[in-house]
């Protein structure tokens, strides 16, 4: 069968570590979009919509290759939790976070060959309840600062997730099972690490 080669198209090292974590080799091309939320846009819809317009993005370079995307909020009451403007904002958006739940949701997408599918995924996360001081120390690691609803799960940020309900890796960035689903509906084979991707 023939191989298939992986293009990444997202500049996220989260991303990249789980590809690598499983075997499969890529190359990354980020997609230049416009991320800007539309009206009314539910969150699902939000992270759906721009992982396809970032996989479109670079399958238009790339059409023979199996192009993979995703996208990723953080929703609290409703409100998406971007990445934090400052330490006083990344304080502030784990003060809200704490002792409570939230969810994440990532969208996915992966295209090949002028063929293009998508799903979302959605996940519970419950932070344990945090006194102002460790909601300091933990801000000053440095580790939310480019993260969205600023904490990372894979980091010292699983020092305050109490419990999750659902997809860990999508939380990290990327649903591994969502993704191979998707690149079977595509004829894209994955043999657990033994490469490459064949269809």
């Amino acid at each position: 069968m023939p191989h298939v080669d992986v293009v990444l198209a997202s500049s996220s090292p989260r991303r990249r570590e789980l590809l690598a974590l499983v075997g499969i080799p890529h190359v990354v091309m980020p997609a230049d979009i416009d991320e800007t939320p539309q009206p009314d846009e539910a969150p699902a819809a939000l992270v759906t919509r721009l992982a396809r317009e970032k996989a479109l993005t670079v399958a238009r370079a790339e059409s023979h290759s199996l192009v993979v995307a995703a996208d990723t909020v953080v929703v609290l009451d409703g409100e998406i939790l971007g990445k934090p403007t400052s330490v006083a904002d990344a304080e502030a958006t784990i003060a809200r976070l704490s002792g409570r739940t939230h969810t994440v949701a990532t969208g996915i997408a992966c295209a090949l060959n002028g063929r293009l599918v998508s799903d979302v995924e959605q996940v519970a996360v419950t932070f344990r309840r945090l006194d102002a001081d460790e909601i300091r120390a933990y801000v000053a690691t440095g580790e939310p600062m480019d993260k969205a609803g600023s904490y990372g799960i894979q980091g010292f940020g699983a020092t305050i997730v109490q419990r999750i309900d659902g997809d860990y890796f999508a939380v990290m960035g990327l649903s591994l099972v969502r993704m191979l689903e998707l690149m079977r509906e595509l004829g894209v084979h994955y043999h657990f690490g033994q490469m490459p991707l064949t269809t």
